[in-house]
C-alpha cells in the first residue's frame, strides 16, 4: 500500500543521486548488489552485536539503492529482465537477513526467546508473500494484493528494532512482530485467493 504513495515523493528526492552515479558511469546491476551487500553488513555484523539502533542507520541507508537503481534503469531506458530478476532475488535476501540479525542477537545476547522466535517466522511468512506473487505472476496472475507487503513489512522491523537499541521496552518489539507475522499471513492468504478467483473454472 506505501509503495502507491511513497514512490512518487522518492523518485523526486532520488533522482538527483542517480543522475549522478549515471555520470560517474557506475551501473544499476552495481547499485543494487552494493545495496545488498550494506543492508546485510548492517542485519548480520551490527544486529547479532546488539548495536540495534546503528544497525538500523547502516540498513535504512542501503535501503534506498532499492529505488535509486530503478530510478536509474528508466533514466538509462535499460529495463530489462536481468535486471528485474537481480532487484527481486536480492530484495529476498536482504529481508531474509533483516529478520535473520533479529533472532541472531536476541537468541544469543538479547535473550528473549519469543522475540527470536517471532523474527524467525516474520522471516518464513514474508518469504511465502513474496513467493505466492512470484508464482501467481508465472502463471498469468495478478496477486499485487494484501496489507502487508514488502514495504509495509520492512519499514516496521526497521523502526521497532531502531527503537528496542534505544531503549523501546521489548515487549513492545515483540507485540510488532507478533502483529507484523499476522498480516505476512493474512497477506498470503489473500494472495491464494485472488489467485483462486482467477484460475477457478467457470461452471
Amino acid at each position: 500500500m506505501l509503495n502507491k504513495y511513497a514512490r512518487g515523493f522518492f523518485g523526486r528526492l532520488l533522482s538527483p543521486p542517480a543522475r549522478l552515479l549515471i555520470r560517474l558511469g557506475v551501473s544499476p546491476d552495481a547499485v543494487t548488489i552494493i545495496g545488498t551487500l550494506g543492508v546485510c553488513v548492517g542485519a548480520l555484523v551490527f544486529y547479532p552485536l546488539g548495536q540495534l539502533f546503528w544497525g538500523t542507520v547502516v540498513i535504512t541507508v542501503f535501503v534506498f539503492s532499492d529505488l535509486i537503481d530503478g530510478i536509474m534503469a528508466r533514466m538509462m531506458q535499460r529495463d530489462s529482465h536481468w535486471g528485474s530478476f537481480l532487484d527481486s532475488t536480492l530484495d529476498r535476501v536482504a529481508d531474509a537477513a533483516v529478520f535473520a540479525g533479529v533472532a541472531i542477537w536476541f537468541f544469543t545476547g538479547g535473550a528473549n526467546v519469543p522475540i527470536a522466535v517471532a523474527a524467525l517466522v516474520c522471516l518464513v511468512l514474508g518469504s511465502l508473500v513474496s513467493y505466492a506473487r512470484a508464482k501467481a505472476e508465472s502463471l498469468g496472475c495478478n496477486a499485487s494484493v494484501g496489507i502487508a507487503e514488502r514495504s509495509e513489512r520492512l519499514i516496521a522491523v526497521l523502526v521497532f528494532t531502531g527503537l528496542a537499541g534505544l531503549g523501546l521496552p521489548e515487549p513492545v518489539l515483540l507485540a510488532v512482530l507478533v502483529l507484523l507475522a499476522g498480516a505476512s499471513l493474512i497477506t498470503v492468504i489473500q494472495r491464494m485467493a485472488a489467485v483462486y478467483r482467477q484460475t477457478r473454472t467457470p461452471v
